[in-house]
Formats: C-alpha cells, sequence, structure tokens
C-alpha cells in the first residue's frame, strides 16, 4: 500500500484581483482578493509524479502575469530537472495548468478524454471558452499523443497504487481533481475544481465555467474523495501557505502530513 508525499509548489501569483473575480455570487464583490498558482509533485520511494506544469516566460509575457518562478527551477529544491519527470497529470489544458507541458519531454500525460475533446472541438470557436487556453498547449498534448506518450481517462482513472484521478468538469470540460493516498488520510487535490476553499465550503461558484451544475455537483464529490473536508485542498488559495507547513523551500508546501491549523469553513 503505497502512501505519498504531496507538496505544493508555488510559482507565480496575482494579487490585483477582486472577489468579484473569484466567486459569481458575493456582496462584497470589489474587495482584493489575491491568487496563488501551484504545480504539485507527489512522491513515494523511487516514484515521482507531477501534477501540472505552470506556465513559462513566454507565457507570462504573452498574458502579463509574470511568474515568480520558472517551473523548471521550481523543481530543483528536490533534486529533480525537467528530463526526471516521467509522469505528468494534466489536472486540464487551461494555460496556467498546461503552459510547461513542451518543458517535460520524457513525460507520459495523463488526462481525461473529454478535456482534449473540449479544447480542440467547436467551443473553442467563442472567444470567452476559449479565452484560457493556449493553442500551443493544446498542440502539444496532441503531439505527445502522437508520440505514444499520452493515457486518456474517462471519468475516473488509476495512475498509481494511492493515486485515481476523477472527472469533475464545471470550470473546463474535463476537468480532473486528484484523489492521493497520504498520511493524513485520502486527500483531494481539487485543482480549478475549487480555486478557493470558500468555493467549496460556501458553495460560491467560480466565473470561468462551461457547466454551472458540474462545478456546484463538484463540490460535493469533493467532500465524498477526501477522508475530511480539511484534506481537500483548492487549487489557487494563498490560505493554503498559511495552513499547511512550509516544505523545503519558502515556495514549496508539504500538504501530505496534513493542516496545522483550522481550514476556514470545513467544519461547517
Amino acid at each position: 500500500m503505497s502512501i505519498w508525499e504531496v507538496h505544493a509548489i508555488k510559482y507565480a501569483d496575482r494579487n490585483a484581483r477582486h472577489r468579484g473575480d473569484s466567486f459569481i455570487f458575493d456582496d462584497n464583490h470589489d474587495a482584493p482578493h489575491p491568487m496563488d498558482y501551484f504545480m504539485w509533485l507527489l512522491r513515494s520511494g523511487d516514484q515521482t509524479i507531477l501534477v501540472d506544469t505552470g506556465y513559462d516566460d513566454a507565457e507570462a509575457q504573452a498574458r502579463g502575469r509574470p511568474i515568480r518562478l520558472h517551473p523548471a527551477a521550481a523543481l530543483a529544491p528536490f533534486g529533480l530537472g525537467p528530463a526526471d519527470i516521467d509522469r505528468v497529470i494534466v489536472t486540464h489544458l487551461h494555460y496556467d495548468h498546461a503552459g510547461g507541458l513542451h518543458l517535460f519531454p520524457n513525460a507520459t500525460l495523463h488526462m481525461q478524454a473529454a478535456e482534449m475533446a473540449f479544447a480542440t472541438g467547436p467551443c473553442m470557436c467563442h472567444d470567452t471558452l476559449r479565452m484560457p487556453f493556449t493553442a500551443d498547449h493544446v498542440c502539444e498534448a496532441v503531439k505527445r499523443l502522437y508520440s505514444g506518450k499520452l493515457v486518456f481517462h474517462d471519468g475516473v482513472g488509476q495512475i498509481a497504487d494511492g493515486i485515481t484521478v476523477h472527472c469533475i468538469g464545471g470550470h473546463s470540460r474535463g476537468l480532473q481533481a486528484v484523489r492521493v493516498r497520504t498520511q493524513a488520510g485520502w486527500l483531494v487535490l481539487a485543482s480549478d475544481a475549487a480555486h478557493y476553499y470558500e468555493n467549496v465550503f460556501a458553495r460560491k461558484p467560480f466565473p470561468i465555467v462551461v457547466d454551472l451544475q458540474d462545478m456546484l455537483d463538484g463540490f460535493d464529490v469533493l467532500r465524498e474523495l477526501a477522508s475530511t473536508p480539511e484534506l481537500i485542498v483548492p487549487g489557487h488559495d494563498p490560505l493554503v501557505r498559511a495552513i499547511y507547513p512550509t516544505g523545503i523551500a519558502d515556495h514549496i508546501t508539504r500538504l501530505d502530513l496534513g493542516p496545522e491549523k483550522p481550514v476556514p469553513g470545513a467544519k461547517g
């Protein structure tokens, strides 16, 4: 029975945001509401799996959203370089989660078939739906498919002993969460199924949404997958770094030992 370490790796942040950017329904929509950007590293024995890849300097410049750490440099405290990563779980193909796929050429990708169909299908004719995607990132996933380095999952899929993926949808058609067996119990990396704790625990939808019902139903799925609500880890909440212990570097947070402080809303 594999028990996994789980590390959140912060590579960027955006402070010029407001609550209206994070919640569809909020009375205080113009209050500041910063966002952190993460990749996640899973380790067990000699196995290493990367969850999402961040985005690189070129994407940062194109979107006017600077990064603090290049994704490859962010892995350096683990003694890892891009060539050492042989598996990447792609939670979805939005630029901030799949913008570094090309940096990990040896990796086999794991993603939902629904996400590839969405990112390459007629929905991309709409500017609003296409906005979070970048064509080069989607093309990199297609190239990986044609080189035999992409595994599709349809709903629930097992990546390794103690790691499963679960299609949630909502924010993107094939968005998947990652369930990991840890010392603290079953931990769920929500990715963008819940950008913030408040999304899932106050049931406030995030404004970038393809299917609102899937997003709301997904909040319940996250609760079902985690051993306790406290072990749901949202994809962009700066509170994660305040609640969980700092890891082996300032930009790394250790998740698998469980939270050190109360998780807002988890007991509600």
